[in-house]
């Protein structure tokens, strides 16, 4: 079949657009349809009979499904179409690109759009030039219809406008960049729109037409400013915000007029243009620009901020700001959770939540500005206070009920401030902790939920001066005002206050001890009152509680109060449920805090973790005999939960594991395919290794091979799961000794390259991977130090970043060992191995002080002389006068 000979059949077109129009009718069995439509696509003209409806048909409902049908199935399909379909619909597509309906040339935009992605715009040179000859043809439907599918193949696909087309003389950006900002002057609205939001696509990859054309585009730019269009005004600010951020030394020049603009901007009648507008204010503050360019207007800024951040009349915050607990939890209401894998090593410090204000997930211009106020408090610091306070304190001392949205959005600014401006904060720190405690028992939930937010940003330095007979009282205040409000009655403020005490109790740590009983029976009344959400946020509270203080809830008293609810809800969930996952995540940190306290409930709880894990092993494999769908969560949670019973419990475990196949079914999930299962399983394997390795050892070789298969070529990819196999394997080494050295080389062959290539990697993958070869090197010294030279620099410069712990014991006992079997090995790397032994601040282990010191004066006899004054006194001065003095050298 030759595309330009390709004609339908009327039968065909007959029935097709039956079934479009029938799809419409809303009271149609559209199921019949959808069938009728599917056996449809199994013709392989379905395709060119939805083009020629789109193109040529009356019905203009009819020509719109038509259209959105060929653009779905251009998705999935066109690469599988004959090239004489493909050339039938590209060119019936081209002719419907100036159609009279406004809605049918932005179907046909799409589709082309599609196809140009699909197919490449270097096959279709026709596409660019029928799109000029319909810029260039002064007939308003050509014009849009070409700048509508010109912004859509710009928004999808902007690179292929940038290379070589064959069949025409220059590249499709250097051609239409000019045209476009012709359009900035047109009289039609929606073509500035359009090619203002076309040329924006390309601000990110700054290619040289855009480059060669800038002064230009910013005149344009300037021109195009105070439009009578919000949406122009909105893609202005758009562009200067993409331009501060991509390069800020365009804008550098004329930042006076830009700034001008923005604070104007960020006025807007439309909110929309003022929150695009107030986006630059961050992005100005990450530009690292002069400070000094903005500090002259800070004075105007401030106030512009401030008043963004007062909740808008139509915010959707206040349509459900009286959400009691007694109303249900909607469905929409229970966010995606996402449990997090558990990791074994140092980790970078976790992320804070972006805004607390999280309560309404939408950004706006509210949550902007004061994000905005938040970079500029870190940017300028206590510089921003004497333009800020007088606002905030002006908006705090009005009481009225007329005012309330002044006071929340001042408490919101105080909050926003906290990092950024503490220095300045913190000799009025009493103050403000009384100003803000009164507020949450204000009437507005909305005010007593930011006040939460807010009390826990200054969560650090409540706690630091805790210590001091006059600030304790001031730290409880605060604990007791959250307390209560984790019993409030609006679900948004149970929410807040919960997050807020759980970042409180990550400071608090100790100083909660004393507080246990009171805080467990409001946190446990709280969970007799919660609802599925806030119950999530609650189990976080509980286990952040048990991390903070530890052993220290180990007390029969307060189990009383803490355990009977939680057992009730584990064993009256379903094992279907996934609001199981948030209760086996708190009941891991309860397990670790209580150690052997928790053996009374240990029992019930490992049984069902591994009953989960096997049910969910079989639903994997065929759900109808399981009885559940396969949800790898399930096994994820189960195994952290069984780390943490291990970690917790000791070699008081082994009653539990001796007892069950946890053996067999960890070693199934080792080798699962999905990496957040094998991280958490192989956490397990090095948990169970320093619990009780005896029970492991029937399978050892089958562990060992696994885990160190983790470390191979993709590590980069799944650097978690990389972590924990290294850290595992360094576990069962310590334990197992000899019985390892089958597979010793083969890790070191990993673990060196880790090494080698230490850029971008995670720290904790580095710090596990010096530590496990510093162990496999203390469990075989004979194996390993013979290939010293291959990785003493770098296994040094890593042990040089480890804290003083056990794990760094081990490594440095591992290096005394290698040593002493090759010292030769070390030579060429001395300076190296001096400056990891000096990283030390205090050795605990006296044995292990006695081997460095002896592997020092090994060496000093060994270089003896001359050789040894040019080694030692190649060390930093200050390096070798600490090893001299502390080594007796």
């Amino acid at each position: 079949m030759e595309g330009q000979l390709w004609q339908p059949q009327e039968d065909g077109v007959r029935e097709i657009c039956q079934l479009l129009q029938e799809s419409s009718v809303p009271s149609l069995d559209h199921t019949r349809v959808w069938q009728q439509l599917q056996r449809c696509t199994q013709s392989p003209d379905f395709n060119n009979y939805l083009t020629f409806v789109l193109c040529r048909a009356e019905s203009v409902e009819v020509r719109q499904a038509a259209g959105l049908l060929l653009k779905n199935n251009l998705k999935s399909s066109y690469q599988s179409t004959s090239s004489a379909t493909q050339q039938y619909i590209k060119k019936e597509l081209l002719t419907c690109l100036g159609n009279s309906d406004r809605h049918l040339r932005a179907t046909v935009g799409t589709a082309i759009s599609v196809v140009a992605q699909q197919g490449h715009t270097q096959v279709w040179p026709e596409l660019f030039q029928v799109i000029l000859h319909c810029l260039e043809s002064n007939d308003y439907n050509h014009m849009e219809g070409a700048l509508d599918t010109l912004y859509k193949i710009c928004e999808d696909i902007p690179q292929e406008l940038d290379v070589d087309v064959p069949g025409l003389s220059e590249r499709p950006i250097n051609v239409f960049l000019p045209r476009l900002l012709e359009f900035f002057s047109s009289t039609h609205a929606v073509l500035r729109k359009l090619a203002l939001g076309s040329i924006n696509q390309f601000i990110p990859v700054m290619p040289t037409a855009l480059y060669i054309n800038m002064d230009k585009f910013l005149q344009g730019l300037f021109l195009l400013a105070n439009d009578s269009v919000a949406d122009v005004r909105k893609l202005v600010c758009a562009a200067l915000v993409q331009l501060i951020e991509v390069q800020p030394g365009y804008l550098q020049p004329l930042m006076k007029n830009v700034i001008e603009y923005m604070l104007q901007a960020s006025r807007d009648t439309d909110e929309e243009v003022a929150l695009e507008a107030c986006e630059f204010w961050s992005a100005f503050c990450d530009a690292q620009l002069p400070p000094e360019i903005l500090k002259e207007f800070l004075p105007r800024l401030i106030p512009v901020l401030l008043s963004n951040m007062t909740y808008a009349d139509d915010d959707e915050a206040l349509f459900d700001a009286d959400d009691d607990d007694d109303a249900p939890d909607r469905d929409e209401d229970l966010k995606p959770r996402f449990h997090q894998s558990r990791l074994h090593g140092a980790v970078d410090g976790g992320e804070e939540d972006e805004d607390g204000d999280e309560i309404v997930n939408s950004w706006n211009l509210r949550k902007c500005s004061a994000a905005g106020l938040d970079n500029l408090s870190i940017f300028y610091g206590d510089e921003i206070l004497p333009f800020l306070m007088p606002l905030v304190q002006a908006k705090l001392s009005s009481s009225s009920e007329e005012t309330w949205k002044e006071r929340e959005a001042a408490v919101l600014a105080l909050g926003a401030i906290a990092e950024g401006c503490i220095q300045g904060l913190l000799p009025h720190m009493s103050q403000i902790i009384a100003f803000l405690v009164p507020m949450l028992e204000e009437k507005r939930s909305l005010v007593r939920s930011i006040t939460c937010w807010t009390l826990s940003r200054y969560s650090k330095w409540i706690v630091q001066t805790a210590g001091h007979p006059d600030s304790q009282s001031q730290f409880d205040t605060v604990l007791t005002g959250l307390l209560a409000r984790i019993l409030d009655s609006n679900k948004r403020v149970q929410e807040a206050a919960c997050s807020a005490f759980a970042t409180l109790e990550e400071e608090a740590a100790e100083e909660l001890a004393p507080r246990l009983e009171p805080i467990l029976r409001h946190l446990m009344f709280a969970f007799g009152k919660y609802q599925r959400r806030n119950l999530r946020i609650l189990y976080d509270a509980i286990g952040t509680l048990a991390d903070a203080v530890g052993g220290q809830l180990n007390e029969a008293k307060y189990l009383e109060i803490l355990m009977p609810p939680l057992i009730n809800k584990w064993q009256h969930l379903p094992d279907s449920d996934k609001d199981l996952f948030p209760l086996l995540e708190c009941l891991t940190s309860i397990a670790q805090a209580l150690g052997s306290g928790f053996l009374q409930y240990a029992e019930p709880v490992y049984i069902r973790c591994i009953n989960l894990i096997r049910t969910q092993e079989v639903a994997k494999a065929d759900p109808g005999i399981a009885g559940v769908a396969y949800d790898k969560d399930f096994i994820v949670c189960s195994l952290d939960l069984l780390s943490g019973l291990a970690e917790g419990l000791g070699s008081s475990i082994e009653n539990l594991v001796i007892r069950s196949d946890l053996r067999d079914l960890l070693l199934q999930c080792c080798g699962n395919e999905a990496p957040d299962v094998r991280q958490s399983a192989l956490a397990l394997l090095g948990d169970l290794a320093k619990a009780c390795v005896f029970h492991l050892q029937p399978r050892l070789v089958d562990f060992l091979n696994i885990a160190a298969k983790q470390l191979g070529s993709e590590v980069k990819d799944n650097v978690s799961v990389a972590n924990n196999a290294c850290w595992a394997i360094g576990e069962i080494a310590v334990k197992v000794g000899q019985e390892i050295s089958p597979i010793v080389m083969n890790v070191v062959s990993c673990l060196v390259p880790i090494l080698s290539n230490a850029e971008g990697l995670n720290k904790s993958l580095l710090e596990n991977s010096a530590i496990t070869l510093g162990r496999l090197g203390w469990v075989c010294p004979d194996i390993v130090a013979p290939h010293m030279d291959h990785f003493m620099k770098p296994w040094c410069a890593a042990l040089r970043t480890i804290r003083d712990d056990v794990e760094k014991e081990d490594a440095f006992r591992g290096l005394c060992a290698m040593v002493r079997v090759n010292p030769g090995g070390a030579v060429s790397s001395f300076i190296q191995m001096c400056e990891a032994i000096g990283s030390w601040h205090e050795i605990r282990s006296s044995e292990l002080r006695v081997e460095i010191g002896q592997v020092l004066h090994g060496y000093k006899q060994m270089l003896s002389g001359y050789l040894w004054d040019q080694y030692i006194g190649a060390l930093d001065p200050s390096l070798r006068e600490k090893l001299v003095k502390k080594y007796s050298l």
